[in-house]
């Protein structure tokens, strides 16, 4: 008797859960607002932002010294005093890159009368992305900024920069198209070269910026697929530093 009064109680329970809880649950998935507890959900734009920590230092942009597409040695130094976006591309890239660089116009639309701000594009393919190319793939995109430089030079000192210098991925892989592999997200520098973000609601930095999602497709989406509409909003705060 004692068996079966137990499971009695136990259907109650599952009962009484079924009822209070399930609708709730149903309720959450279909609005949507189950991804609010994501990490990457994005706080509002209020509150400074954060510096990039490593072993206790904040992080600074590493040194980097490399051609641009008319063939002038650019280097970090040519960036000091200035908010700047990084990015790592290639031209021949067919997936993410024609994205990233689209969004990145948006920004130069917003920014590009500033004196005080500047984008900087790594080439990952740099045995093809000469000067050269680099010059005819900027003017097919219509980029006249002075200040936003594509650049190129040697692969070792290119890949160093991008997974050593900003943990920002990037390799050769045959079995994906183009060849290449990135990871499609913007660094963002501020005047005196540290790395800098704005915080996740649980007051995490969330370091990158993800590049790789068209602003337009993001604007009613939640969370993370924001970010070039927040990148805009940061730049903007550190413009005013």
């Amino acid at each position: 008797m004692k068996g079966k009064y137990t499971y009695v109680w136990v259907s109650l329970v599952v009962l009484v859960f079924g009822i209070i809880f399930v609708p709730r649950i149903l309720e959450r998935f279909n609005s949507n607002t189950v991804v609010e507890n994501d990490r990457m959900h994005i706080k509002d734009n209020s509150g400074d932002l954060a510096y990039i920590m490593l072993n206790g230092k904040k992080r600074r942009v590493p040194e980097f010294a490399f051609l641009n597409q008319d063939s002038l040695l650019i280097s970090n130094s040519d960036y000091n005093g200035k908010v700047f976006v990084v990015e790592f591309f290639f031209t021949t890239c067919p997936s993410i890159c024609p994205i990233m660089n689209k969004n990145l116009l948006t920004v130069q639309k917003e920014f590009g009368d500033h004196d005080d701000f500047g984008i900087a594009s790594f080439s990952i393919t740099p045995e093809y992305d000469t000067p050269t190319v680099l010059k005819k793939y900027a003017e097919s995109y219509g980029i006249t900024d002075l200040d936003w430089n594509f650049m190129t030079g040697d692969r070792e000192a290119i890949y160093d920069l991008a997974n050593a210098g900003f943990n920002i991925f990037a390799a050769e892989a045959p079995d994906v198209p183009g060849g290449f592999e990135h990871s499609g997200m913007f660094a963002l520098i501020d005047k005196k070269g540290y790395i800098r973000s704005r915080v996740d609601k649980y007051g995490n930095p969330i370091v990158y910026y993800r590049g790789h999602i068209a602003e337009e497709l993001a604007k009613n989406d939640h969370g993370e697929t924001q970010q070039i509409t927040i990148l805009k909003e940061d730049i903007e705060k550190l413009l005013q530093e």
